[in-house]
């Protein structure tokens, strides 16, 4: 049954009366950021629970800015007494000259949870047992299987924003994850396989999702990267299967496009606003709204609802993603990109779900026509560097492609190349976009919950790092 809630996290007068000490000292503008957060894990190891916790935590930020100047405070006592005392200390680090009253709120403040099944009111046996089955599922794939971690996640978290221009909104996000990796040994050594399934839904998720079969899938990788050769090295062709390279989007050109990071001089799409910054045949999207994706949120956490921003369209540079402060500054309109951590830290411009459009071509077709390169199946982590955008993947699973068609498994190496020069190198999109597994972005010591994802597409050329002679 669906945790309803009657009312917003604080009472509107209280937070009113927050606000209004928060401009006391002649801030311009004030924020009240209130988030209750509950969570719980169990880890299941090598078929026996190795742990499970569970832990809430419940608190507000306040911020006031003057100028450019920010002043914030925190604090978990939500006491009248309490959040005086930290209204108080936030407007102290910004004292203005004038006193602004704060607009009077409006909205309810409270967005009614989306999960049908709320994973705190499942047993903790009933969690157990189908960590138990995704473990046994896994091991019966082959005897080569040898060991076999499976880790659930639960998260609640809701949240209130309100600010002196009236802002008064809330919402409520459950999220549920299960993720489980296999390693299989055989005469070249161990290989590990990962499958994460993770959305924005409560326990409802293991009765949509067959996650037995997404064990075995994680199984039958590791099982086929033991036969895996070395990759080969230098300029190659690379096709990206389906929802297995939205991370390199995100990373490589995704970061670029965050206003924040375009104001320090620290991306590589500075002062590129209609131009013409990849293949004509790429829109690139970030969407806050997409279903129940694990970067889907009803408002940012600066109480903007989420939106659909196309960031390139047909290849031109449209906008950038905005948070309250910098597009204020610049005369931009809000885009729901406004993202905390938690009330412990300050909002910065950060990524929802972060997409390549669907393309016409079919995906068969791409591998066809594509005579000697590397089928990327799936991206791991990387290192990139926004302000030039040149990056470095892991390529957990890829295969050769010789003659236009798949073959031999490769031991996992590096992709090496440019945001940018991928975007203008991408020669070919198909029609079969999917999204990737769930992931936490994490930038300036803060992570946050995020989507990406694209379909089957073709770069003309990128360096792979491989060893083959």
């Amino acid at each position: 049954m669906t945790e309803k809630i009657v009312g917003p996290l604080l009472d509107r007068d209280l937070v009113q009366e927050t606000l209004s000490t928060a401009l006391s000292n002649g801030g311009q503008w004030a924020e009240v950021f209130v988030e209750d957060r509950q969570s719980a894990s169990a880890e299941f190891d090598e078929g026996r629970v190795e742990s499970m916790m569970s832990s809430r935590d419940l608190g507000a930020g306040i911020r006031v800015t003057v100028g450019e100047t920010t002043g914030f405070a925190h604090t978990a006592d939500l006491t009248a007494a309490g959040l005086k005392e930290a209204a108080r200390a936030a407007a102290a680090a910004a004292k203005g000259e004038t006193q602004v009253e704060p607009v009077a709120l409006r909205g309810k403040g409270v967005v009614h949870s989306r999960a049908e099944i709320a994973p705190s009111t499942v047993s903790k046996a009933r969690k157990v047992e189908i960590l138990g089955q995704t473990d046994a599922a896994a091991r019966e794939v082959n005897h080569l299987i040898t060991q076999v971690s499976v880790r659930y996640l639960e998260g609640r978290r809701r949240i209130l924003v309100a600010n002196s221009e009236g802002v008064f909104n809330g919402d409520d996000q459950t999220r549920t994850l299960l993720s489980v990796n296999c390693v299989a040994s055989g005469d070249q050594g161990l290989q590990t396989g990962r499958e994460t399934l993770g959305y924005t839904v409560g326990f409802e998720l293991f009765d949509e999702h067959d996650v037995q079969a997404m064990a075995r899938r994680a199984a039958a990788r590791a099982i086929t990267k033991l036969e895996a050769r070395p990759a080969p090295s230098g300029q190659l062709p690379v096709v990206i299967q389906r929802g297995g390279g939205g991370v390199l989007f995100h990373e490589a050109c995704g970061h670029g496009l965050e206003a924040d990071l375009v104001e320090k001089g620290a991306s590589v799409f500075r002062d590129r606003i209609g131009e013409l910054v990849a293949s004509p045949s790429v829109t690139l999207v970030d969407d806050g709204t997409m279903g129940v994706e694990w970067g889907t949120i009803a408002i940012d956490d600066e109480g903007c609802p989420a939106q659909r921003n196309v960031l390139i369209e047909n290849g031109v540079l449209t906008d950038y993603m905005w948070d309250h402060m910098r597009s204020r500054a610049a005369g931009r309109d809000l885009s729901g990109n406004g993202r905390r951590q938690s009330y412990q830290h300050l909002p910065m411009v950060r990524m929802t779900n972060t997409f390549v459009m669907n393309g016409v071509a079919n995906p068969e077709d791409i591998i066809s026509d594509t005579e000697n390169g590397v089928y990327v199946a799936q991206l791991g982590g990387g290192q990139v560097n926004t302000a030039t955008g040149d990056f470095v993947f892991g390529m957990t699973e890829a295969y050769l492609i010789e003659n236009g068609q798949i073959t031999a498994p490769l031991r996992e190496s590096n992709l090496i190349g440019n945001g940018p020069d991928v975007l203008r190198n991408i020669e070919v999109i198909g029609d079969d976009f999917a999204m990737g597994s769930p992931g936490t972005c994490g930038k300036d010591g803060q992570g946050v919950p995020v989507g990406d994802g694209q379909p089957t597409l073709r770069v003309a050329a990128l360096t792979v790092g491989g060893t083959a002679s």
